[in-house]
């Protein structure tokens, strides 16, 4: 199997959580230099003015002074945890989700040939696809999601059930991304887009749309009038190929294929502002 990388959205938003950190990491390094800082001042001060009483004999001064550079040694600014390394919620939210896209990459291409390709990152005005498998059972795009829970599914609703070790249900979520849309939202959006430009440049092919529970741990609970396949695992998504009546013929391949990248890359320097290619 052929893997293109059309981009690396989820690589690219760990980068910037770290940055993130960091930056909050190095702010709360200053104000700790900066209080370190004030705090030696003052001690140094009140062993000036102790050290000047004790020349001078003022013996009541000296004690008091003393007494209160004690007091000050003892206010010294507590150190931040050490945090350098450790990553959010956040980045532990992202990488988990890239451990589940590698998971599925690896599994479809021990399977798979070379008469297919695995195009990752491939993103439009509706969004982005985290895989598009191409070959010559049909096009595949597909949503990871890597969730220790069991999902239900009613519709375009989503739903995470988790359980703890006795199987006692912990927490019940809706499963959404930012914009509030569920998993198959967030597929059947940037697919419907998709499948339009390409039938509207002759190459008129349906896309089949499959979400991944990737988590070892991953439950499906109900599932009623689904828009979406959903899975949870690779093999399941390599029987529905195995399946699958479409047909692809090398020609027709290529021609999808030079259209998805052409695509990605049009809406792609329209996010950076830049001048588009044709498309």
């Amino acid at each position: 199997m052929h893997v293109v990388e059309l981009s690396n959205h989820p690589g690219d938003m760990l980068g910037d959580a770290a940055r993130r950190r960091q930056a909050a990491e190095q702010r709360v390094l200053s104000v700790y230099e900066d209080e370190l800082i004030r705090y030696r001042a003052r001690v140094q001060t009140v062993r000036v003015r102790r050290d000047r009483a004790r020349s001078g004999r003022r013996w009541w001064t000296w004690l008091r002074l003393s007494l209160a550079v004690w007091r000050e040694k003892r206010g010294i600014p507590r150190p931040p945890v050490p945090a350098a390394g450790h990553p959010t919620d956040l980045e532990e939210k992202i990488m988990a989700g890239i451990a589940g896209e590698e998971l599925v990459a690896t599994e479809l291409g021990r399977a798979l040939d070379d008469d297919w390709t695995l195009l990752r990152g491939y993103r439009n005005r509706r969004g982005e696809i985290d895989q598009l498998l191409l070959g010559p059972r049909g096009l595949f795009a597909i949503e990871v999601k890597n969730l220790n829970a069991t999902v239900h599914v009613d519709g375009d609703r989503w739903r995470a059930d988790k359980y703890d070790n006795y199987g006692n249900l912990v927490e019940q979520r809706p499963i959404a991304d930012r914009m509030g849309r569920s998993p198959s939202v967030q597929l059947n959006e940037p697919a419907d887009d998709l499948e339009r430009f390409l039938a509207e440049r002759g190459q008129p092919t349906g896309i089949s749309r499959v979400v991944i529970l990737a988590h070892r741990r991953s439950g499906l609970g109900p599932v009623r009038n689904p828009t979406v396949e959903t899975f949870t695992s690779p093999g399941d998504l390599l029987t529905l190929i195995g399946n699958s009546a479409s047909r692809l013929d090398r020609g027709q391949q290529a021609a999808i294929a030079a259209l998805i990248r052409r695509d990605h890359e049009f809406h792609g320097q329209h996010r950076r502002g830049g001048t588009r290619p044709p498309r």
